[in-house]
């Protein structure tokens, strides 16, 4: 289950808005999506989760470039709302050296691989070698949310129920549960 949520500064405070992420299929778009959010140039964070599995923050002020975190890159890789946001830059990978995540299906097998194949040895290597190469763990910019008032520690230290935690430390937990 994912839930995916766009949080805008305003003068007012944060306001939330829910969010479809359907029809985003990339951090442009989604960026783009946050800046129509904020009017007024105001920081956007988009926040999005899958229940016990991963986490991520978009940062967005103004025009300038978004910054990204991931709680879990592997578990992210697998999901079409992770892919979005696990661009080559952010996983330091050279975007001419073929896009790993394109071989992967959502559900974790290579391309025209059933899971009753999961025997055959030669197709189970080359899944293995492609979810090797996106990393375990947090990626991005651990103090996205630093002058926020959420550390690089507590965002690190953050897992089942982040966008609450993240909401709270906010002070727009209120404000979120509205979306939710």
């Amino acid at each position: 289950m994912y839930f995916a949520a766009l949080l805008a500064r305003t003068e007012d405070g944060w306001e939330a808005s829910d969010t479809e992420l359907d029809d985003v299929e990339t951090l442009s778009d989604l960026a783009d999506l946050a800046r129509e959010a904020s009017p007024d140039e105001d920081t956007v964070l988009v926040l999005i989760e899958q229940e016990d599995a991963w986490f991520g923050v978009v940062r967005v002020d103004g025009e300038e470039d978004p910054r990204i975190y991931v709680s879990d890159a592997a578990a992210a890789a697998r999901s079409s709302y992770g892919e979005i946001l696990l661009t080559d830059e952010l996983l330091g990978r050279d975007p001419d050296d073929g896009d790993v995540l394109d071989a992967l299906d959502l559900d974790g097998t290579e391309d025209g691989e059933s899971d009753e194949d999961d025997d055959d040895a030669e197709d189970g290597a080359a899944a293995a070698g492609s979810a090797e190469s996106v990393p375990h763990g947090p990626v991005g910019d651990a103090l996205i949310l630093d002058d926020l008032g959420v550390s690089e520690k507590e965002l690190r230290l953050m897992s089942t129920d982040a966008v609450t935690e993240i909401a709270e430390v906010l002070g727009a937990s209120e404000t979120l549960e509205t979306v939710r």
